[in-house]
């Protein structure tokens, strides 16, 4: 099955860029790795068809810990991140992954599973809170087993 992992965030504001971080250790390792920042459209111009799609970014949540995280698949993705737990981008990915799959239909067919990293705190700066690290290590382990 061919994956592929689109990691999103902004590295520029601290915990915002674990998406990133945990898609640079993906890439390194050899897994295709799409890095698409906070512009989940540019997966528009660069999806080739593959079966399944890993997205992993930073989430807010006021009932998870910051570095703890989740992953959810198929439509548990839409339902979950409607709810208790937030995409720290001003437009979602994943209502901008919506509007994707309704403008191709190779996207609705994808699985797609997404992995969150709760963030502790999205400001200015470039370094990851010692949670977050660990919460990218284990993100990294869960998009390792979906990607076989």
């Amino acid at each position: 099955m061919r994956v592929l992992i689109l990691a999103l965030g902004n590295e520029l504001m601290k915990d915002d860029g674990a998406g990133l971080k945990a898609g640079r250790i993906l890439a390194e390792k050899g897994y295709n790795v799409l890095e698409v920042g906070t512009d989940i459209f540019r997966l528009a111009n660069h999806y080739n068809g593959e079966e399944r799609i890993v997205i992993i970014d930073a989430i807010l949540s006021d009932k998870l810990k910051p570095g703890e995280v989740v992953h959810f698949s198929g439509e548990e993705i839409f339902e979950k991140l409607k709810a208790e737990i937030r995409s720290a981008h001003f437009m979602g990915a994943i209502d901008g992954l919506k509007l994707l799959m309704a403008l191709d239909e190779r996207l609705k067919r994808a699985e797609i599973h997404f992995i969150g990293i709760v963030a502790k705190e999205i400001d200015l700066g470039m370094e990851l809170s010692d949670e977050v690290k660990a919460g990218v290590q284990k993100a990294v382990e869960i998009a390792e087993k979906l990607a076989k």
